[in-house]
């Protein structure tokens, strides 16, 4: 291991921390499951909300200049893509703001495409609002998913067919699509007039090799048949502090939007009054961490190394779908011999870990398992060693 400024390999007791990660399931059990990581935030967060809350007080808040800076020079540092500030509405999270575009611009009955497997919560967000899933499945060919644009064209003439739900870089898979294939689907879905919602949430935690882009920074046409849903929340453990940036540069989208979160929320400006810990929080993150997350990705990936080359030297039957980005691994037990609606009890009852089972995250996920790498190498490797122990049973 390379030696690292911050102490990534430092293991930290989460239980008893109202953790849904470590506290939901039995203590039995080590959790590589929900997506946060088990890494400790940067000082400069840490620092940020001790200093608030030092203050004492704690009334509404709105979202000030300094934050709406440190968001856009987060773009336009990181991505060069020199966003506006009135393009920005701001929600608690990115499945609600996936849930209120779909009220939003779509209607009971009508149908949202997805690209499946893929992060669950987007088939309750569309079952839940009365709407119709309509599959647009990927195609595993040679151990790397892609888009099946032939099936798209052909579902996305249905004339319920209103809206795309992307996920770029995509969860679980760990696809990063590239330039070619973005412009391809924002095509099929402008000549179909079909709007595209695209969860960016992971796109901080790219792999050496691999480029992330932005949806909407590929041409203005694009920009104004989209909405872009971000947070730092992946990039720096801060899904409990809950806050999103939703990027939509069509004025006409933006005001539908915000007006459908003025009959949520409390209405601010551009969106709902915010936490302050997490106004605060969010605002050092963007401003002071950069080294931090560069360090990071460098461990992560580190981690990748390690998981890859234990599976291959003790457990091959196990085949590694190699990540491009985030910090999540899609794995396949399909060659274990366990029945797929047992696997998921076996890494449980046998191996004692929690994993996501891969049915989750819809049609062509069973007999995959989705493991959370975003932890100290030594809990990494202690969950892997139980799965190779309880293999070495059957």
């Amino acid at each position: 291991m390379k030696e690292q400024k911050w102490s990534f390999d430092e293991v930290i007791d989460r239980s008893e921390t109202q953790s849904t990660k470590w506290d939901y399931y039995d203590k039995d059990l080590l959790p590589l499951w929900v997506a946060d990581m088990d890494f400790r935030v940067p000082q400069p967060i840490i620092n940020a909300i001790i200093d608030r809350a030092k203050h004492g007080i704690f009334g509404y808040s709105y979202f000030h200049s300094a934050y709406f800076d440190a968001v856009l020079n987060w773009f336009k540092r990181r991505y060069n893509w020199e966003i506006k500030k009135q393009w920005l509405a701001f929600t608690p999270g990115v499945i609600p703001a996936i849930n209120m575009a779909i009220q939003s611009f779509s209607n009971p009955g009508d149908k949202i495409i997805v690209q499946n497997p893929v992060y669950y919560p987007f088939f309750g967000a569309i079952k839940n609002n009365g709407r119709q899933i309509l599959h647009n499945p990927l195609n595993l060919i040679n151990k790397r998913y892609q888009m099946d644009f032939d099936d798209l064209k052909q579902k996305i003439k249905d004339p319920r067919a209103k809206i795309l739900i992307l996920c770029n870089p995509h969860n679980p898979v760990g696809r990063v699509w590239t330039r070619d294939e973005l412009i391809t689907i924002g095509k099929i879905c402008i000549e179909n007039e079909i709007l595209i919602i695209s969860d960016e949430i992971h796109c901080d935690l790219i792999h050496p090799g691999f480029t992330h882009t932005n949806f909407a920074n590929i041409s203005n046409e694009f920009a104004m048949n989209s909405i872009t849903c971000t947070s730092l929340s992946k990039t720096f453990n801060l899904a409990g502090l809950q806050l999103s940036n939703i990027i939509i540069p069509n004025q006409k989208l933006r005001h539908s939007f915000l007006n459908h979160i003025e009959s949520v929320f409390i209405p601010e400006e551009f969106g709902y009054l915010p936490n302050d810990l997490s106004l605060a929080a969010f605002t050092a993150a963007h401003q002071h961490c950069d080294e931090w997350l560069n360090s990071l990705l460098l461990y992560l990936n580190e981690n990748l190394e390690f998981l890859k080359s234990f599976l291959k030297k003790n457990l091959p039957q196990i085949e590694v779908i190699e990540p491009e980005g985030t910090y999540l691994v899609w794995l396949n037990f399909g060659n274990l011999g366990i029945e797929f609606d047992k696997l998921e009890n076996f890494l449980r009852e046998k191996a004692k870990i929690a994993l996501d089972d891969g049915s989750m995250f819809g049609s062509g996920g069973e007999g995959f398992q989705r493991i959370n790498i975003a932890c100290p190498q030594k809990t990494l490797k202690k969950a892997l060693e139980q799965i190779l122990n309880a293999v070495k049973e059957l």
